[in-house]
């Protein structure tokens, strides 16, 4: 363990412990480098320095790696003297021994430690496929079978049957068993002579979820007929060929003398048996299941036990079940190992699921969308069962919980050119909730300068309303300066604030031109005779009822004008009120009006 720590340490600190040069007196500084010079090599994209360089050639010029007889064992006590003792130039040789040596012991992780060491010496040994292949089986004994794979892909080691051997082992414990099958005919001579326990038993999984278990029961033959890991396997054999009690006496032998995960694979093992055979009925295997999956979770065994839940509750029709089982191999699991219709036909569950035609109650829908959202439909029908979802909370005056399900489209699912119009409308189901701070927060993380002009000002509007919630006029007015025909928003800002002076200059130049007065009309000349009289303006009254006086003959507001602009100096407080009260209620913002009433609650957003 002293070597391994020395090696480890060596490898981020270069020079030290035993891998370092002999001390020796420095020579004079040379003169001063150009700038240029000084750059780091990866600036210059140059390749890194070798610090012992060479030994990629003399190892690529050494036998090739093709049996186990390459990983020979070698003592702590010679390996620490051979590396404490030996001169310089050999130095990467007496690594490179101790290396195989470690491999041959199955300490992968010493074993990586120092072929990295080396590498980090000498990169070319990258390109060298013997050191590509300790590698690899190094990776292979770690566990990190995805970079083991990677390493023991060489072009050079297609054929190589001690790299066929590690990438057999590598794909069967990967739970690879058709590709891991594939390469026992390239390992076979590897193979041939004893090997660790662990081969035998990637030979023999590979061959049982590959599809012949004929040949599992062969693999096995050299193992002791009392070792658990080896029963477990020949039980999964004997339930593959078909013989059942001689599966179940081996799943038995293992309950008894297994390690937890081999008992967990033997019950497992079981079910899917006795599922396969119809001798247990669907709810008694599934809280079987259920069982395993509590005690069990994150390998090929879990993964096994949700295949076989999700196909239980698909077979009678549950939805909610299949739904369930099928998110968390979705989730959690590769889900190319589940079969070319696994991901459409599980999408296909969340459609019908939520089906308008099933009226599942709203809540129960909303609920149902967000839990197994991330497998919903892509495109555009993805887009379009979320919009009817939020259209219907909206409806309901759910309208944070609209805009929740909309962020997720937003932010996670929409496109680029969808974003623009998207965020526009979260950000006003959040200020219909009250929650103007979240409308800010949606926009400033949504920004994008390439969205259309249009596009840009719609999210402006929706913007200004915000902030006109919790307060911050003068940054509403600011945002609205440069959107087209701003000049009815900000007049509205300025009403519902009731700022009577910046108001009476706002509305002036939105007065109707003509002679007749629709509602809007008759609700713009009323706000702006409102803000005069409680300016006191008489003369500018006086001015507009000789205007409008006409135009507003035999209409139900008439009363109200003539009390505002007839005559004004009789005009009180309870007067002016009830002359509010009693205007058209519509707007002449439209829309942008209903976002503008200050909600309980409103919040200015942090930061």
């Amino acid at each position: 363990m002293i070597l391994t720590r020395l090696l480890a340490s060596a490898a981020l600190v270069p020079g030290a412990a035993l891998l370092a040069a002999p001390t020796v007196s420095a020579p004079a500084a040379p003169p001063a480098a150009p700038a240029a010079a000084l750059k780091p090599a990866a600036a210059l994209n140059l390749p890194p320095a070798s610090r012992l360089p060479g030994f990629a050639a003399d190892l690529a010029q050494q036998p090739a790696i093709v049996g186990p007889g390459a990983w020979a064992k070698l003592s702590e006590a010679d390996a620490w003297t051979r590396l404490a003792r030996v001169p310089r130039p050999e130095r990467q040789q007496a690594r490179w021994n101790y290396a195989r040596s470690l491999i041959g012991q199955e300490r992968g992780a010493e074993a990586f430690g120092v072929l990295e060491v080396m590498r980090q010496d000498d990169p070319d040994l990258e390109m060298v496929d013997t050191y590509r292949l300790a590698q690899g089986a190094a990776l292979t004994l770690l566990g990190r079978y995805p970079d083991a794979l990677a390493s023991l892909g060489a072009a050079g080691l297609d054929a190589n049957p001690e790299a066929c051997a590690w990438r057999l082992r590598a794909l069967a414990q990967s739970a690879m068993g058709e590709q891991a099958l594939q390469q026992l005919d390239c390992a076979r001579q590897a193979l041939g002579t004893p090997r660790p326990k662990a081969f035998v038993l990637a030979a023999a999984r590979a061959a049982i979820e590959g599809g012949a278990p004929e040949k599992a029961m062969q693999w096995l033959t050299p193992l002791p007929d009392r070792d658990p890991a080896a029963n477990l396997y020949r039980g999964r054999a004997e339930l593959a060929q078909g013989h059942v009690d001689q599966a179940r006496l081996r799943f038995a032998r293992v309950e008894r003398s297994g390690t937890i995960e081999q008992r967990m694979d033997a019950r497992l093992s079981e079910v899917e048996s006795e599922v396969a055979h119809h001798t247990v009925g669907p709810e008694a295997a599934l809280k079987r299941l259920d069982a395993i999956r509590y005690a069990w979770r994150g390998d090929a065994i879990e993964e096994r036990a949700l295949r076989l839940t999700y196909k239980l509750y698909d077979a009678r029709g549950d939805l909610s079940g299949a739904l369930a089982a099928g998110a968390a191999l979705f989730r959690y699991h590769d889900v190319a190992r589940q079969g070319a219709d696994f991901l459409p036909g599980l999408r296909t569950k969340l459609t019908d699921a939520l089906d308008p035609a099933r009226k599942l109650p709203l809540d129960k829908a909303a609920g149902l969308y967000w839990d197994y959202r991330d497998i919903a439909p892509g495109g555009a029908e993805g887009d379009l069962m979320a919009s009817h979802l939020a259209e219907r909370l909206q409806q309901a005056g759910l309208y944070e919980r609209a805009g929740d399900l909309l962020s997720y489209q937003l932010f996670v699912r929409a496109g680029d050119l969808a974003r623009g119009p998207l965020s526009a409308r979260v950000a006003t189901l959040f200020i219909l909730a009250g929650r103007p701070d979240r409308a800010l927060d949606t926009l400033r993380k949504s920004d994008d300068p390439s969205f259309p002009d249009a596009m840009i000002a719609a999210r402006k509007r929706v913007e200004a309303a915000a902030l006109s919630q919790i307060g911050r006029i003068d940054e509403a007015m600011a945002v609205l300066q440069d959107v087209p025909e701003a000049d009815t928003l900000r007049a509205e800002i300025l009403w519902k604030q009731r700022d009577w002076a910046r108001y009476a200059e706002a509305s002036a130049s939105g007065l109707p031109k003509g002679r007749a007065l629709d509602a809007v009309g008759q609700a713009v000349v009323l706000r702006h005779a409102i803000s005069l009289a409680m300016l006191g303006r008489e003369d500018a009254l006086g001015s507009l009822h000789a205007r409008y006086s006409g135009a507003f003959q035999g209409l139900p507001s008439a009363p109200v004008f003539e009390m505002l602009a007839g005559s004004p100096a009789q005009a009180s407080g309870p007067q002016l009120a009830r002359a509010m009260a009693a205007m058209p209620s519509v707007s002449p913002a439209g829309d942008f009006a209903d976002l503008l009433e200050r909600a309980p609650g409103s919040v200015a957003p942090k930061g």
